[in-house]
C-alpha cells in the first residue's frame, strides 16, 4: 500500500488538471441536444481509458530509456507496426493507418511520435557536446525520415508533418548550427518538390492549391476550409451554446469531431471559449517546460521539451487550418479531438514526464545535500 501511495506523491496537478479540462471541453463539443451522441459516448470511454493509462504510466522508472537498447528496440517495434498496418490495416477515408480490433482501433502513427521523441532524446543526450557535427543531424534525421516515409505512404500527411516538426524542433533545441539549418531548409524544399511530383495524392495537392487560393473552389476542394472559417466567425464573442452549433451539428462542417474540432468549439463557445482553450494549452506547455528545466539529465530535459514540441505542433497546425491560415492536413488537436489513439499517447506522454520528475526531484535533493 505504501508503494502505491508513493506513486501519487508529487503529482503535477496543474498539468493533469489542464489536460483533463481540455479533454472535457472537447467532449462537450461532441454533445448535441437533438441528434446522435455516439461520438460523445465513445469519447467519454476513451477519456476514462486514457486517464487510466496516465495513472499506469506514472509507475515505471524511465531511466531505463536512456541506457541500453530498450529505446532502439521500441523504435524497431514501431517501424514493424507501421509496415504491418500497410499490409493488414483498415482503410478509413483513403488512409490505411489503423488496425481494426473489433471493439476499437489502434493507430500506430500516434505512438510513433512518442517513440521518436524518446529516440531523439537519447541520441542527442549522448552527443550533446558534439551536436554541432553535421553527421548527428543526418543520423537523427534518418530516424525521423523512416517514420515520416512509412506514415506518409498510408497516406497520413498530417501525422507525417507532425513527425517532421518534432524532429526539427528537437534538433533546434539540441543546438544545430545556422549553416546546417540552411542546409536542412534546402533539403526540405527538395523533399517537398519530390513529394509534389511523386508522393502527394491528388486531393492533397488540391488542399495546398486551395490554401493559396482558398475561395477559388469553395464548393469543391475549398469547401471544408470555407465552412471552418464560417463556424469560427459565427461563434462571435460568447458562442451559440453547447450542443447548438449549426455548422457542425447540421453537418455543414465535415469531420467536426476530429479535424475541425476547434472550429466546432469556437462556434459553440465563442471567442471567450477560444481564449480559454489557449490558456489551458499555455498551462500544459508551461508545466512541460518546467519539468524540462528541472530534468536530472539531458535525456529528461529533451524528452519533456519533445512532448511540448509535439503538443505545440499539433495545436498550431490544427488551429491554423481551422482559421484558414494553413492547408487542411487532417491533424487532431491534443486532448480536444475525438479518437482513442491520440488521447492515449497524449496522457501517457504527460504521465511519463511527471514520472521522470519524481526521480529528478530526488536527484536535486541529493545534490543539495552533498553540496
Amino acid at each position: 500500500m505504501r508503494k502505491v501511495a508513493t506513486l501519487f506523491v508529487g503529482l503535477d496537478m496543474w498539468l493533469i488538471s489542464a489536460s483533463v479540462l481540455l479533454a472535457l471541453l472537447g467532449l462537450a463539443t461532441m454533445y448535441t441536444f437533438d441528434g446522435d451522441n455516439s461520438y460523445f459516448g465513445r469519447q467519454f470511454i476513451w477519456i476514462l481509458s486514457a486517464f487510466g493509462a496516465l495513472l499506469i504510466s506514472l509507475i515505471p522508472d524511465y531511466r531505463f530509456l536512456r541506457t541500453g537498447n530498450t529505446t532502439f528496440m521500441l523504435f524497431i517495434g514501431i517501424v514493424i507496426l507501421l509496415i504491418l498496418v500497410l499490409v493488414f490495416g483498415e482503410t478509413v477515408k483513403g488512409a490505411q493507418s489503423r488496425f481494426d480490433l473489433f471493439f476499437f482501433s489502434i493507430q500506430p502513427s500516434e505512438y510513433a511520435k512518442i517513440v521518436l521523441i524518446a529516440v531523439l532524446a537519447k541520441y542527442f543526450s549522448k552527443r550533446h557536446e558534439l551536436i554541432g557535427d553535421f553527421r548527428h543531424i543526418i543520423v537523427s534525421g534518418g530516424y525521423a525520415l523512416l517514420l515520416f516515409a512509412l506514415v506518409a505512404v498510408q497516406p497520413d500527411f498530417g501525422s507525417a508533418i507532425i513527425l517532421f516538426l518534432v524532429w526539427f524542433g528537437m534538433v533546434l533545441v539540441a543546438g544545430i548550427r545556422f549553416r546546417h539549418l540552411a542546409f536542412v531548409m534546402l533539403a526540405c524544399v527538395v523533399a517537398f518538390s519530390a513529394l509534389w511530383s511523386f508522393g502527394f495524392q491528388d486531393y492533397q495537392k488540391e488542399r495546398i492549391v486551395t490554401f493559396i487560393h482558398p475561395l477559388a473552389d469553395i464548393r469543391g476542394a475549398g469547401y471544408n476550409a470555407y465552412q471552418s472559417t464560417i463556424a469560427v466567425g459565427s461563434g462571435q464573442l460568447l458562442g451559440k451554446g453547447v450542443g447548438y452549433g449549426t455548422q457542425s451539428k447540421l453537418q455543414f462542417l465535415p469531420e467536426y469531431e476530429t479535424d475541425f474540432i476547434f472550429a466546432a468549439f469556437a462556434e459553440e463557445w465563442g471567442l471567450a471559449g477560444a481564449f480559454g482553450v489557449f490558456a489551458l494549452f499555455g498551462v500544459v506547455i508551461w508545466r512541460l517546460l518546467y519539468h524540462a528545466l528541472r530534468g536530472a539529465t539531458n535525456f529528461e530535459r529533451l524528452f519533456a521539451v519533445g512532448v511540448a514540441i509535439l503538443f505545440m505542433s499539433h495545436f498550431f497546425v490544427h488551429i491554423g487550418m481551422n482559421i484558414g491560415l494553413l492547408p487542411v492536413t487532417g491533424t487532431t488537436v491534443p486532448f480536444l479531438s475525438y479518437g482513442g489513439s491520440h488521447l492515449m499517447t497524449e496522457f501517457i506522454a504527460i504521465g511519463m514526464v511527471i514520472a521522470m520528475g519524481k526521480y529528478t526531484k530526488r536527484h536535486f535533493e541529493a545534490r543539495d545535500i552533498l553540496a
